[in-house]
């Protein structure tokens, strides 16, 4: 073997190997841009539409007082009720170590408060992240025969919340709160795009939730 035919050979091998990086390197960035366009299109969307139940994704609460990021949810929450879109509200979230109240029963206490009856308030207090929640919420909606809902959390979280709704058997919609601290500055919106942006591509690649304890969107 001459000495130029093994460089031709290693070279074009090198080309080969540069080709590829590069292919794989550009397919995870379109991947992942791809990915937070998706995020931020389904943010700016409300799909608010006629549902068999309202579920209102948890958040902090304090002493059955909810936090301003459960108020948002729950203030769109109300109006998608009061316009007649469902029957029924499903308040979910668990508790932390030392609360008195779960995250579900702080929103319906909230809700009752504003009018809503008992009677149209379902709680599912399980579930310490949101993948828990919407699997409980997906057993408690077969158990009742609803088939569809409004996903109601933050902007950011809608596209990821709908998809694991999907996953466990709902016709699932999102109409975020546009109030509230997850929306209120442009570096505030920027981080929580990229985080949801990581957290779907790892829900999708493990079908695992993303947790982060306290703002409702593990």
């Amino acid at each position: 073997m001459s000495e130029v035919g093994s460089a031709h050979r290693g070279s074009r091998s090198g080309r080969v190997l540069r080709r590829t990086a590069l292919g794989a390197v550009l397919m995870v960035l379109l991947l992942v841009g791809g990915t937070g366009f998706r995020v931020w299109q389904v943010a700016r969307t409300d799909d608010r539409r006629p549902v068999d139940m309202i579920v209102v994704l948890g958040a902090a609460q304090y002493h059955g007082k909810p936090t301003p990021v459960l108020r948002a949810r729950l203030e769109q929450a109300l109006e998608l009720y009061e316009q007649g879109l469902a029957e029924h509200v499903v308040t979910v979230g668990g508790s932390q170590e030392g609360d008195e109240y779960t995250e579900a029963e702080a929103g319906k206490l909230w809700l009752a408060k504003k009018g809503v009856p008992d009677s149209k308030i379902s709680i599912e207090p399980t579930g310490s992240d949101t993948l828990g929640s919407l699997r409980a919420v997906g057993a408690m909606a077969k158990e009742n025969h609803w088939n569809s809902a409004l996903i109601v959390s933050d902007p950011w979280h809608s596209l990821r919340a709908r998809t694991m709704a999907g996953d466990f058997g709902l016709d699932a919609w999102a109409s975020p709160t546009r109030s509230g601290p997850m929306v209120q500055t442009r570096s505030t919106q920027l981080h929580y795009i990229i985080r949801e942006t990581g957290g779907l591509l790892f829900y999708r690649l493990t079908h695992a939730p993303a947790e982060v304890v306290g703002d409702g969107l593990g």
